[in-house]
């Protein structure tokens, strides 16, 4: 079907649109009343975008689902409908059209899973990996030291956890990429890619050095008068592991800008190498060398650099150059401060509640505290299998939300994709992990009396994982979409009140039940607020004005 362009513009002499307006552009190629900039791209809003404005020049874009392909849909009574909203003279929106049209149906709605889970299926990996290595470390410590194993708990506290903290460096670089390539900005990708690996190679040093200086002190007051019998053997394994806390970050700046460029694979092939140096480490340094919890803090040390060299070459392989560091200006820092603040706020809230938990149950004795170690790494190792769901929200979702095809309607279908697919997860990963205490607990200790104390928290636990896919889909959106003050408030409120709850239940001598069952609370309540949010007529799927979240729609070329 050849398509022309017709020029020149004529005046609009009669500003109504009618009603065989559609015939007119199908047919095409003869003298209309006004004026019609006839523009087609490889794009599945085919319907034209309307804009009524009396006594002015009408431009309109019209798109096609590919060039050997008919304007308009074969479904003539959806055409009729559009017809006869535009014959009377009603409004009509590009929403409106695309609804019409029939792109949400369930269709669709497959094909989008389809590509959501070739997305978020390599993604999967790079979650698990970080957690794969701590469980590791927990396996093989746990066959020979109950104690190790205890301390194990607060030393993980201040590597794994305190690395949450500087998720945020992660968040903003894949949403800062995401967005300038939406913009088609590549320079712009290249010099934010420098900037934030200067950001994080220095919070890096910084962290290295205050666990030099104060890592000690911070596990004897984590620990508690109580377990300081846990302190020379979890100071050990902090000491290690801090020489690799410049590697990680600059790993995660790394890997967070290969996903916001929608490739999960190379990340994926460097963190597989990572961890399989990190499972041989653990095997040689521990079970045959016998150096107990100083081998497995080297062997994850060294795994996690080998991931961030590993991680900047995929960079450098996609044509940036990943050992470029630049020093961030006033305006470039307040950009990512802009960006990075509520969600350093809303990571830290995160992470202190979890640290709480672990506090609390550290008051408990060996066991309790061995016993939620073992929970508590594989709660891990499991939530992050919807981590990939947020990334794909927060890589995705920008291009629908204010990029040049911006569609609102697309947005909240990638959205109840997201959904379904981590409700999915969600109960798979719940009956999985609830069944690992029960029929194969001596995988992480022989000790019985931690083995009864893992079987008391089968409901929340399972209550608690099976959510968090959910969550990481509604959180990763909000991100995406900017809300950033709400998500940040919320997540504020639950901790408050999920810090309230522990210390009555506390008070109450519950145990660990107490602990997990906050637990239960503190998730629900950051998926029902997230999700409200979401389907409010104010939140980012189906405001308008998205002036308020920071955003702007691109002008059209």
């Amino acid at each position: 079907m050849q398509i022309k362009t017709i020029n020149p513009p004529i005046a609009l002499t009669n500003p109504k649109i009618t009603p065989n307006f559609t015939n007119q552009i199908q047919t095409s190629c003869f003298p209309l009343k006004f004026p019609i900039n006839v523009n087609f791209c490889n794009s599945s809003n085919f319907y034209p975008k309307l804009s009524k404005t009396p006594n002015s020049y009408i431009s309109h874009k019209i798109h096609c689902i590919s060039p050997g392909q008919e304007l308009f849909n074969e479904n003539h009574d959806q055409k009729s409908e559009i017809d006869d909203e535009i014959g009377n003279n009603n409004p009509i929106s590009a929403e409106k059209i695309e609804t019409l049209s029939g792109k949400s149906s369930d269709q669709s709605i497959w094909d989008q899973m389809i590509e959501i889970i070739k997305f978020s299926g390599p993604a999967t990996g790079l979650w698990i990996c970080g957690p794969l290595m701590s469980l590791i470390d927990t396996a093989v410590i746990g066959q020979s030291s109950s104690i190790e194993l205890a301390a194990l708990g607060p030393g993980t506290v201040l590597c794994d956890y305190m690395s949450y903290v500087f998720m945020f460096l992660s968040i903003a670089t894949s949403n800062m990429v995401a967005t300038s390539l939406a913009r088609q900005d590549e320079k712009k990708v290249q010099h934010q890619i420098s900037i934030l690996l200067f950001v994080g190679l220095s919070c890096g040093v910084m962290m290295l050095l205050f666990t030099k200086l104060f890592g000690a002190w911070a596990l004897t007051a984590f620990a508690g008068a109580k377990n300081v019998h846990l302190v020379p053997a979890g100071d050990t394994y902090i000491q290690i592991r801090a020489l690799a806390w410049p590697a990680i970050l600059v790993g995660w700046v790394a890997q967070s800008a290969s996903l916001g460029m929608k490739d999960s694979m190379g990340p994926l092939k460097a963190l597989v190498v990572a961890s399989v140096v990190n499972g041989v480490g653990d095997v040689v340094l521990c079970m045959f060398l016998g150096y107990g919890i100083a081998g497995a803090a080297w062997a994850t040390a060294v795994s996690q650099i080998v991931a961030a060299y590993t991680m900047v070459d995929a960079l450098n392989k996609k044509g940036y150059n990943g050992f470029s560091l630049s020093v961030p200006s006033v305006s470039e820092l307040q950009e990512i401060v802009t960006i990075a603040g509520p969600v350093f706020i809303t990571i830290v809230s995160k992470v202190a509640f979890y640290s709480l938990i672990i506090y609390f149950a550290t008051s408990m004795g060996t066991h309790s505290i061995a016993a939620h170690q073992v929970l508590s790494q594989i709660f891990s190792m499991c939530s992050v299998w919807g981590e990939p769901l947020s990334q794909t929200s927060q890589s995705f979702m920008p291009e629908l939300l204010y990029g040049a095809n911006r569609s609102l309607v697309k947005a909240r279908d990638l959205l109840k994709s997201l959904l379904i697919i981590g409700a999915s997860v969600g109960l798979v990963l719940g009956t999985v992990a609830t069944s690992i205490p029960w029929l194969v607990p001596k995988v992480f200790t022989p000790d019985l009396a931690v083995i009864a104390e893992m079987h008391k928290v089968w409901i929340p636990f399972f209550l608690a994982l099976c959510v968090t896919p959910s969550i990481h889909c509604c959180e990763g959106t909000l991100l995406a979409g900017r809300d950033l003050k709400f998500i940040s408030i919320s997540m504020t409120s639950c901790f408050a009140l999920g810090a309230l709850v522990l210390l009555i239940l506390r008070s109450q001598g519950v145990g660990l039940v107490g602990c997990w069952s906050a637990l239960v609370g503190f998730q629900w309540a950051r998926f029902l607020l997230s999700l409200t949010r979401l389907l409010s007529p104010n939140g980012v799927l189906f405001s308008e004005d998205l002036s308020r979240f920071g955003l702007t729609e691109l002008k059209e070329a």
